[in-house]
């Protein structure tokens, strides 16, 4: 058996707990890396927004301000039996699927240049196709949700054909989708074959249209039998994860975002930017309205009649910064901002409003503006931490004894001014410099010659 050595054993676990100036300049490299910012920044903004979530519910009552920010932040820990902590864990994720595949759809639009701010109405638009189809046509559940995700594509290329044909700002062209998405779903879900019109919501799946229901594949079992966990959790971080490889492995994705930086740059190098803005509001559309049939297919909820846009949309808009716009940043991202919502829903009403989760989670979303404030903050303290960290080697490389000389700027300015006066000449001579190249060009190599020889001969 081969004898372990203690000292190197001890070494490696001192190299775990005590830092050296190569550890020190890893942790820095790792630091300044852009994602890693972006996480720090997330995260100070989600705990800040607790904070100050926690700070209001103080002002409101301060005796019970412990225990409901606690059942805000246990959400499903609230109950007591495992069995029903998994139930509505996986009811969580459930309600999570939609939030993040319209924080995809905002964060996908946003690097190509673009605000999204329509994916309301494409999300009705998805709720509008995805129920139709189930219960006017009764078509199959993967029909219903290839048809919601065609019909968001088409509403979300609207504002992509008025920006790029008409220069029209995408803002202002998804604002008018918006409501016009609202009201065409209500007029056409008020079909007698689609919405009980005496509860005002669409009638249920399971008992009307049960082949529009996903499939569970399995994973309701995970989740003690919930029958709403389908594989549309699973088709959700797919999605994420192929818009992860297409923005940053392919020329497609390349091409979108380089459009996004600059149009006029990407059209000069010969990139189509009119079709890419086109296309781009597509996707995010589709990415929407997939949104809402990965939702109201599972039959957890009934579409209702709604005189507002759905929040969905906006939320999504928070998702997307709160995630860092990456997709995956987006994915946790989206399930905590509904988890945060589901755990206010359970507060005691008789000291506290509902409406408290939806006020911190509106507090996290302006915080989210502050993202880049806090990524200046940090470069400028790792600057300051890199140079602290140089002197230090240049300290510790010198030997002991030797001074480490360093240039003064006096010293600096006469090395400046003598290198000039070396170089540097007069007007006169520099034409007395020309005009002697120009008789060495002009005069041959043996004129010189014969006129020392002729004075040597008288």
């Amino acid at each position: 058996m081969k004898k372990i050595d203690s000292a190197k054993v001890k070494d490696w676990f001192k190299g775990l707990f005590v830092s050296t100036p190569d550890s020190e300049a890893k942790l820095l490299t790792v630091a300044k890396k852009d994602g890693t910012q972006t996480v720090i920044s997330s995260i100070l903004c989600a705990l800040l927004g607790i904070f100050i979530g926690y700070l209001i519910l103080v002002c409101i009552n301060a005796e019970h301000a412990g225990e409901a920010m606690k059942t805000i932040l246990s959400n499903f820990g609230f109950y007591k039996s495992p069995e029903k902590k998994l139930y509505y864990f996986g009811s969580t994720i459930v309600k999570a699927a939609p939030l993040i595949m319209c924080g995809l759809s905002v964060m996908f639009a946003y690097k190509a240049g673009l605000f999204n701010i329509g994916v309301g109405g494409q999300y009705c638009v998805g709720i509008c196709f995805s129920l139709y189809a189930a219960l006017v046509w009764q078509l199959p559940w993967y029909a219903c949700i290839l048809i919601a995700g065609v019909m968001g594509a088409l509403w979300g290329a609207i504002s992509g054909i008025f920006k790029a044909l008409f220069n029209v700002n995408e803002v202002i062209a998804c604002i008018m989708t918006n409501w016009i998405g609202l009201y065409m779903t209500n007029i056409l879900l008020s079909d007698e074959r689609a919405m009980n019109p005496t509860l005002s919501e669409t009638h249920k799946l399971a008992s009307n249209a049960p082949q529009a229901l996903i499939p569970s594949g399995g994973l309701s079992e995970l989740f003690n039998n919930n029958k709403y966990v389908t594989i549309a959790v699973i088709f959700t971080l797919v999605i994420a994860v192929v818009i992860l490889v297409v923005m940053n492995f392919t020329t497609f994705g390349y091409e979108l975002k380089a459009t996004g930086h600059n149009k006029f740059a990407a059209k000069y190098a010969g990139m189509k930017d009119k079709r890419n803005i086109i296309v781009t509001m597509a996707i995010a559309g589709a990415l929407a309205g997939l949104g809402a049939a990965f939702f109201y297919l599972t039959g957890i909820e009934q579409y209702k009649t709604s005189s507002s846009v759905p929040a969905m949309g906006f939320n999504g808009i928070a998702v997307a910064f709160l995630g860092g716009l990456n997709p995956i940043g987006v994915v946790f991202a989206g399930y905590f901002v509904q988890h945060i919502t589901l755990g206010g829903a359970r507060i005691d009403t008789t000291y506290y409003n509902p409406q408290v989760a939806d006020l911190m989670i509106a507090i996290i979303i302006y915080l989210c503006a502050f993202v880049l404030f806090f990524k200046q903050f940090m470069n400028k303290s790792l600057g300051k931490l890199t140079d602290k960290l140089n002197k230090n080697k240049v300290v510790m490389s010198t030997p002991i004894g030797e001074e480490i000389e360093t240039p003064t700027a006096q010293d600096a300015a006469q090395t400046d001014d003598t290198t000039v006066e070396e170089n540097e000449k007069t007007p006169e001579e520099e034409i007395i410099d020309d005009v002697n190249k120009e008789i060495e060009e002009i005069t041959p190599p043996n004129v010189e010659e014969n006129m020392h020889k002729g004075d040597e001969t008288k």
